[in-house]
């Protein structure tokens, strides 16, 4: 089911595109984290990429670093995080995608890991850390317990590198806007560097939808950066939208808000 659910939301027919939104599990505080979940689902979200915090993350910028930093403090760990994804799944089967680092899978226990996390109802993971050309023994376990793994290209990526990548990929590519760490950026910065590249994942990934990510913080950067590909990926910026308000007693009721407008507009 998991791969399936992840490929159900890319349909020939569907017109707009598809959203899929970051949040650190544990963030702002683990108790909180399923109904957040859930009420991203509602104000609009298709796809969960929900991170696993770490101490020592390689592609996170300060605003992720920030949330993981939290969410570790208040005990975060990943059999918390399968709990929050079992929760979600008693009332929800919105697709939801690990995003984070290998050192704790390794030291989890690799298959213990995978297996957990299958019967949690996770469908798929984002590693960066892992490149395809070391993820052998990944995709065996991902193959295993049928959930997708999910690789990045970016601007340096090669031609070559981008169908190797495109081979390996299940659910989808997931295309970063600029070289380096998350971030929400300026719109003008993050569309120029989507256009000097993205004729190229055009022509390279061809078997696998492709989301954008990393610097989209408005409806207007997600409609220009992500035009021609089949969706985009926020993280930053909803996390600054939830430190903007939490514990305000209205935080959700605003963090829905901006979801709304970035996927629809004002």
């Amino acid at each position: 089911m998991s791969v399936e659910r992840i490929s159900s939301v890319f349909t020939k027919d569907r017109v707009d595109p598809v959203m899929a939104l970051f949040i650190t599990a544990g963030y702002p505080e683990p108790s909180v984290t399923p109904d957040l979940l859930l009420a991203l689902e509602e104000s609009g979200a298709d796809i969960i990429e929900l991170g696993m915090p770490f101490s020592d993350p390689l592609a996170d910028g300060p605003t992720i670093q920030y949330s993981s930093e939290v969410a570790i403090e208040a005990g975060t760990d990943l059999d918390k995080i399968f709990g929050m994804v079992k929760e979600v799944r008693q009332s929800s089967q919105i697709p939801i995608v690990l995003m984070g680092y290998i050192n704790p899978i390794l030291h989890y226990g690799i298959d213990e890991f995978f297996k957990a996390a299958s019967e949690s109802g996770v469908d798929g993971f984002i590693l960066p850390d892992v490149p395809v050309e070391e993820s052998t023994l990944i995709e065996e376990f991902c193959r295993k317990y049928e959930m997708a793994l999910i690789y990045l290209v970016a601007p340096n990526t090669s031609d070559a590198r981008m169908r190797l990548i495109d081979s390996k990929s299940q659910g989808f590519v997931y295309c970063v806007s600029v070289t380096g760490v998350t971030g929400a950026r300026d719109g003008d910065q993050v569309a120029t560097s989507v256009q000097r590249f993205i004729d190229r994942v055009k022509q390279n990934v061809v078997h696998n939808p492709v989301l954008v990510g990393f610097g989209i913080k408005s409806h207007e950067d997600a409609k220009r950066i992500s035009a021609g590909l089949n969706g985009f990926v926020v993280g930053s910026a909803l996390i600054d939208t939830i430190r903007k308000n939490y514990p305000n007693s209205d935080w959700l009721d605003q963090t829905k808000a901006f979801v709304r407008d970035i996927k629809f507009g004002k």
